[in-house]
């Protein structure tokens, strides 16, 4: 039996909890390591002096950019792959990936060269003040360079995960993890290199999971094979692609406006201590969202194999296990998260008080509304997973966009600094209230398709 045929049968046959925790429990382990190293690069980072972690906060919406190009190609090819996988097209799963891979990296140079061209009004655009902007320079132009290496990532790292072989994944991203948690004391401290060698470090890391990601494919390990032959003229390829991976684009597109209007919001109310809390809570909170989004992105492929295998009472038990293992997963880690919020800011900050209270006032605030957020991610992976992009591309705009943008803008004016600290928790509260009709909706069209299954 070909391995395409193998991956179809365990992707429709496996028991439905067994293949969700199979595939989601790597994908938790990549997205939580990953999280970490961020972590550890803000943590090293602060420890350089005020201003410094908040030039990390300043450079993260041009990663937020990159993995705005990263996603857009890495989920909506994925996507696609799944969905074809599971129709049984392989071929055309084939022209899918490759396809994606080779364009996302040419963005990739394209990008790198236009953010180091303009590196430093970049900067100031993005909410560098006078007293971090050396830092911000220091540490983006290192990770400027490291652009194609990440878009690359995220593009092999989807595919993947979208045959099902979310462990291959694994392996490739927390192995960079782990050596970047490494290689941050070395290059900062050991070295002497300040700000420039966490970014060095983060290069290097990223460089490794590139190549062994990479690998995976070189040796045969995945269903695509990234042949140049398969690289296509084919519209229908690119508009799939860009059609699917919208969602994406939006969502962590509006994650880097987002970012820019907090940082410069939080400037003009708080000053540097403010954009310093700020740049750590992100971070925190990353680790947060990994726990639901991490199970979420293993229960993708299932989703994607079994509805256009029309096995739709599998995609509804997935659905619901899924929902529950991520809201259950972030409740504890808020719960915790929320009782300990001095705690965890006094790790990362040492002599300013000030830092300390606003970080652990904005934890606490999104302690309370983040865990209703699973219901937005598995809603949305469901309709990214099955093509229907407009109602993926609207919920994706939701928490960064629709709700955040008018609340960082409004909010501040009749709060200041407390407008700034609850304008995520806000958001987050109304996109899972804005979420709740679609889950419905979504529902009921499953239940429709498993009685006519059952016909």
């Amino acid at each position: 039996m070909q391995k395409e045929e193998r991956q179809y049968n365990k992707m429709i046959n496996t028991p439905v909890k067994k293949l969700v925790l199979t595939l989601g429990i790597p994908t938790t382990i990549s997205m939580l390591v990953t999280s970490i190293y961020n972590i550890a690069d803000t943590y090293f980072v602060s420890k350089l002096g005020e201003g410094a972690a908040g030039a990390v906060g300043v450079v993260f919406p041009l990663m937020a950019i990159v993995q705005a190009i990263g996603f857009t190609f890495g989920m909506g090819s994925g996507s696609m792959i799944s969905s074809k996988l599971g129709e049984k097209k392989d071929k055309d799963a084939q022209k899918l990936g490759s396809s994606a891979f080779y364009v996302a990296m040419i963005l990739g140079i394209v990008l790198a060269t236009f953010s180091l061209i303009f590196i430093n009004p970049l900067m100031k655009l993005l909410g560098a003040t006078d007293t971090n902007i050396d830092y911000a320079v220091n540490y983006a132009r290192y990770v400027i360079f490291g652009y194609p290496i990440m878009i690359g990532s995220f593009v092999l790292n989807n595919i993947l995960r979208s045959e099902g072989k979310s462990l291959l994944s694994m392996i490739g991203l927390t192995t960079g993890g782990i050596l970047n948690i490494i290689l941050d004391p070395l290059f900062i401290k050991t070295f002497d290199m300040g700000i420039s060698g966490a970014a060095i470090a983060t290069i290097i890391s990223q460089l490794v999971s590139f190549i062994i990601l990479l690998s995976m494919f070189l040796f045969k390990k995945s269903i695509i094979s990234l042949s140049p032959k398969f690289i296509t003229k084919e519209s229908w390829v690119y508009k799939d692609i860009i059609k699917v991976g919208f969602p994406s684009l939006c969502r962590q597109g509006l994650a880097s406006l987002a970012t820019i209007l907090l940082n410069n919001q939080a400037g003009i109310y708080g000053g540097d201590p403010a954009l310093d809390a700020m740049s750590i809570v992100s971070k925190v909170y990353m680790i947060v969202f990994s726990a639901s989004l991490g199970i979420g992105q293993g229960y993708q492929p299932v989703c994607g194999y079994n509805y256009f295998a029309k096995k739709y009472s599998r995609v509804k038990e997935a659905m619901i296990f899924t929902f529950a293992c991520g809201f259950t997963l972030m409740l504890i880690t808020c719960l915790g998260l929320f009782i300990f919020a001095e705690t965890l800011m006094g790790a990362f900050v040492s002599g300013s008080k000030e830092v300390v209270e606003i970080g652990a006032r904005v934890i606490r605030y999104q302690s309370i509304a983040m865990p209703f957020l699973s219901l937005n991610v598995i809603s949305n992976m469901s309709f990214q997973s099955t093509k229907k992009k407009i109602q993926a591309t609207i919920l994706s705009c939701c928490r960064q966009g629709i709700f955040f943008v008018p609340f960082i803008l409004l909010l501040p004016l009749m709060f200041e600094l407390t407008g700034v600290e609850l304008t995520q928790a806000l958001s987050d509260f109304c996109t899972f209230l804005f979420t709740i009709p679609f889950f419905i909706v979504f529902v009921k069209e499953l239940n429709r398709k498993i009685k006519t299954e059952e016909v």
